[in-house]
């Protein structure tokens, strides 16, 4: 099974009414283009980040069933999560449900057991320590809601720099992670140490290209900023893949 993570930067283009919702307008609607890369790439699920669509909705597609949890209509449409899911695996999979606007659940049973894949968009670098706090104090409720035998699978964007320094955080980062640590990062190893999690993109050396996720126009600088974070018990099965 292949699962992604994917900062779409909104799904709003030109669907605000009912009828740009509808699936025999193929023209007008950003999930008909996310259906198509999603499915050239061979993903099965995809994570995604910034919806910035209002409240909660479903559309079905030609090969993904969309799912998204946003802020209400009257507020602005920032944020927002959500799940592109195949099509051919829904029967598998339980319905999404969204936490608040920035996280969001889904639980998908396999024959090696139940997968519990949380989706997160956390505050950036910029947002203040309130915001920050609350979203990590919901985050973790989140995580440890998902039993023992439960499959814990974190995506998302993370807006954290988790630096290279694998002799401090030795049980959750591995030995090929990117750059400095800053204090979002701090934050979100701190959380995978707490619930014994490791960050998946960091046991692997990888080219650089495909590490780095995030750009700040001004300084014309790439980071690593989204993640897919496990449990350490399970990390082995990512090493033998």
């Amino acid at each position: 099974m292949a699962i992604a993570t994917w900062n779409v930067r909104t799904m709003m283009t030109r669907m605000s009414t009912d009828k740009d919702l509808d699936p025999e307008n193929t023209t007008i609607r950003k999930t008909a283009t996310i259906d198509s890369e999603l499915f050239c790439r061979g993903v099965d699920i995809a994570a995604l980040q910034e919806t910035c669509l209002a409240g909660t909705g479903i559309i079905k597609e030609a090969n993904y069933t969309f799912f998204w949890f946003g802020r209400p209509s009257e507020e602005s449409r920032i944020y927002g999560t959500g799940f592109a899911i195949s099509n051919q695996l829904l029967c598998s999979s339980q319905t999404p449900s969204g936490v608040n606007d920035r996280i969001s659940v889904l639980k998908v049973n396999t024959k090696q057991g139940t997968i519990f894949a949380v989706d997160a968009s956390a505050p950036t670098l910029a947002a203040s320590s309130d915001d920050k706090d609350c979203f990590y104090h919901t985050l973790e409720d989140t995580i440890r809601k998902a039993s023992i035998s439960e499959r814990v699978i974190l995506l998302g964007d993370i807006n954290a720099r988790i630096g290279e320094d694998h002799s401090s955080w030795p049980e959750c980062l591995g030995h090929f992670g990117v750059g400095n640590i800053n204090e979002n990062g701090q934050r979100l190893l701190q959380l995978c140490c707490r619930n014994n999690l490791v960050v998946t993109n960091t046991l692997f050396p990888g080219k650089p290209h495909r590490k780095l996720s995030g750009c700040y126009p001004r300084l014309k600088k790439w980071h690593q900023l989204d993640f897919v974070i496990t449990r350490s018990k399970h990390k082995v099965e990512f090493l033998n893949r």
